[in-house]
């Protein structure tokens, strides 16, 4: 039976009424997003159409889910909240903070043993208030949320952006920060502006080399990392219909690099069978019973340009493997244009490392095709010329494929495996020789591959592939090698090539394991006890953001003018920065440090006002700090993109950073920003941006009479003595200016506690 069965039963008993309340009001034929925001309308039953990219919405989410890297800052966050126990289904997966690097039980076994501290805390947390925990080894979050608690018409948030991956069976799901969590958890709407709709039809069917995977590489090629922004993708059409809920969820998961809200498909006899495959056949048949209401309307998808912002249409036919980076994920390079590409760019083409598994892409499906093709190397008497790793999604998954002899064929051919967890996704890979930051080619099936963010070495030139086309690169070991057209030589020099991958949607004996790693909490919490040692280093008790002052911000000093790419990775960086992510005060250590310093084109060095030298992003701010001297962050385009990371907001909150401004934001970081009661602003001529100057001190006016829609002025005053004035625009509205005022949403929740 499903986890939190009476909860998805009692959603789709108010479907139908919900459902035709909203159509009265829009007037029209419903898409499947517009159906999911408004049964979960705070408000109830929708009294009003609402504009996209227009509004801001309160929603009630149906869940929460935290990584444990996250879940530290939103449980430290809740616990100031005030609130005996969560007031929506929760969980905690621990995910993050196991290091790839001998292999999956010595590596499980020093993350338990490294962490305990970490993970004790969020073990009795969770106890005391209801949570749902995921021990270290149960495998990553989105992958457990697949398996366990995603459902088709459901709405929830979790403090990863790859929350997204719930979209596969049906889902409106959605990263977001900490802050967040901690108001729907606290028994609070959550605020989302409307959001815009793409649609993106697909026809045909997927055929040969062809996977899902090449699906989103192919719409990130044509909407770029910010051409989702502020919109949700509906995919539909016969070429969704069969595709797999798997197939479904790595489109979903990817979806978080086009900067999309979120991306949802409608329900269908793929999820059925998917949610029957993992025990949850009470699940599938609630939504049976309601199955009209958990699609678009036959209207919609029959012209969509009528219903979406946006369209774009795919024929599965005709699609061809992608291969997209190196250092950006909507570099996208068709398989039969590798060749020339990485000639014209001078791309290393040999292969390294093929790696693959992840959130995105560690299904029974996925693992069964990549196996179909590991397995001709001995049967066409090759040997694979690449290492090779694999990171299963869950410990249901591992215990699976072991047993179907998945484990025992990539053995044969040199594979590693690692825990059920991110690693190398997310840059905790111990890689061998990475130190000596040499130029090299990597291909994986993970999700993201900006520079460093694997191995920790910018000169690494990762690919983003299907599994399918990663496993045959690394038995080619050559970028440029197209499995649909190219020949092999094989040991007795003879010519060969690589069959069509073949696999099984589900396994054909079930999924089968001994122990999920799931630990249900306490009925009563009340007695349990959270210790956290005033000397730890891994985790510190937050105190509260001081409100604003009620005046304008005079004198600020400029940390740091960005350049270019500024991911979260840059504004707090993860792989070994990761295990301070519950101690706030020592993770805000790596400040900015991998932001691009316009004055002088180097990380990590910026000039301090006070002294005229060059140090540390993190030193320079806490120097302004210690002098009382507010400062403020410039950045560059969709400033903030990538992770729901709010560290990346609290870090510049914590050290006394005022403001950022930037020519535009990544949704998320815009929130979270919002949220920890700073200045987020935007250049109101974007070529304003070349006005600031290194050595500016600035003030920011306006704030006394802050107001939605109105822009506050920057006044620029230069070294020379000189000063001048620009506009900065902000999309605060009437709540989330008091967030501003009172310091922080948090402030206000403890307040209406109290």
């Amino acid at each position: 039976m499903a986890f939190d069965i009476e909860m998805i039963k009692a959603l789709y008993a108010r479907f139908p009424e919900r459902i035709a309340a909203a159509r009265k009001v829009v007037n029209k034929p419903l898409t499947l997003t517009e159906k999911i925001l408004y049964t979960h309308l705070a408000e109830g039953d929708a009294a009003k159409a609402y504009s996209r990219g227009v509004d801001y919405v309160d929603f009630n989410p149906d869940r929460v889910a935290m990584q444990d890297a996250t879940a530290q800052m939103a449980l430290l966050q809740f616990m100031q909240a005030g609130r005996p126990k969560v007031a929506v289904p929760s969980t905690v997966h621990c995910d993050h903070l196991i290091q790839a690097k001998e292999g999956s039980a010595p590596d499980l076994s020093q993350a338990v043993s490294g962490n305990k501290e970490v993970y004790d805390f969020l073990a009795s947390v969770s106890d005391k208030y209801g949570i749902g925990f995921w021990k270290p080894g149960a495998g990553i979050i989105h992958q457990i949320v697949l398996e366990n608690y995603a459902f088709p018409g459901g709405m929830m948030i979790g403090t990863d952006s790859h929350t997204v991956n719930a979209g596969g069976l049906g889902m409106v799901a959605i990263g977001v920060g900490g802050a967040d969590a901690c108001d729907v958890m606290a028994g609070l709407a959550w605020e989302l502006k409307f959001p815009k709709l793409i649609g993106v039809k697909l026809t045909g069917k997927l055929n040969g080399w062809v996977s899902s995977k090449d699906v989103i590489l192919k719409v990130a090629g044509i909407l770029t990392v910010k051409g989702g922004t502020g919109a949700i993708v509906e995919y539909f059409g016969e070429g969704a219909v069969s595709m797999s809920a798997t197939g479904k969820g790595t489109i979903c998961n990817m979806g978080a690099e086009i900067g999309a809200t979120t991306s949802t498909f409608g329900y269908d006899e793929s999820m059925d069978r998917y949610l029957r495959a993992t025990e949850r056949a009470d699940v599938a048949d609630a939504a049976n019973a309601i199955k009209e209401h958990l699609t678009g309307d036959p209207e919609v998808y029959a012209n969509p340009e009528l219903y979406f912002d946006q369209v774009i249409e795919i024929n599965l036919d005709e699609l061809e493997p992608y291969i997209n980076g190196p250092f950006t994920p909507d570099l996208a390079t068709p398989i039969s244009k590798m060749k020339e590409a990485a000639a014209a760019n001078g791309w290393p083409t040999k292969v390294e490392v093929g790696l693959i598994g992840s959130c995105t892409n560690s299904s029974y499906e996925d693992i069964s095709r990549s196996v179909s093709l590991a397995k001709q190397v001995a049967d066409k008497n090759l040997k694979a010329k690449a290492e090779f790793t694999i990171t299963p999604g869950s410990e249901q998954i591992r215990f699976t494929i072991e047993r179907d002899g998945f484990i025992d064929i990539f053995n044969k051919i040199g594979a590693e495996v690692f825990s059920n967890a991110c690693g190398p996704c997310i840059g905790m890979w111990a890689r061998t020789g990475a130190e000596k930051k040499e130029k090299n080619t990597i291909v994986h099936s993970f999700n993201r591959n900006f520079a460093a963010r694997q191995d920790g070495n910018p000169n690494t030139y990762a690919f983003v592939a299907s599994p399918e086309i990663t496993t045959a690169l690394a038995i080619a070991g050559d970028l440029t090698f197209n499995p649909l057209t190219d020949y092999l030589t094989n040991e007795n020099g003879e010519q060969v090539m690589l069959e069509a991958p073949t696999g099984d949607e589900l396994p054909r004996n079930g999924f089968a394991v001994e122990d999920a790693g799931f630990q249900a909490p306490a009925e009563d919490g009340s007695q349990v006890q959270i210790a956290v040692s005033p000397t730890s280093d891994r985790l510190q008790l937050l105190a509260p953001f001081a409100a604003w002052e009620g005046v304008d911000l005079k004198g600020l000093k400029l940390l740091i003018k960005a350049k270019g790419k500024c991911t979260t990775d840059h504004i707090s960086m993860a792989g070994p920065w990761l295990k301070y992510r519950g101690h706030l005060d020592n993770i805000s250590n790596n400040m900015l440090i991998g932001a691009i310093n316009f004055a002088n084109d180097t990380a990590n060095s910026v000039k301090n006002q006070l002294t005229g030298e060059y140090a540390a992003v993190p030193a320079v701010q806490r120097a302004y700090k210690a002098a009382g001297i507010g400062s403020i962050v410039v950045g560059d385009e969709n400033y903030g993109e990538g992770s729901s990371r709010e560290h990346a907001a609290m870090e510049p909150r914590h050290l006394g950073v005022r403001a950022v401004l930037v020519k535009s934001f990544a949704r998320i970081h815009e929130t979270n920003l919002k949220k920890q009661g700073m200045l987020g602003l935007t250049f109101a001529n974007k070529e304003d941006y070349n006005k600031i100057l290194e050595d500016d001190v600035i003030d920011i006016t306006g704030l006394t009479t802050f107001a939605p829609g109105q822009p506050l002025t920057v006044v620029l005053n230069h070294a020379d003595g000189s000063s001048e004035e620009i506009l900065a625009n902000h999309t605060y509205n009437a709540q989330q200016i008091e967030w501003f005022k009172a310091g922080g949403a948090l402030n206000i929740i403890r307040a209406q506690v109290a």
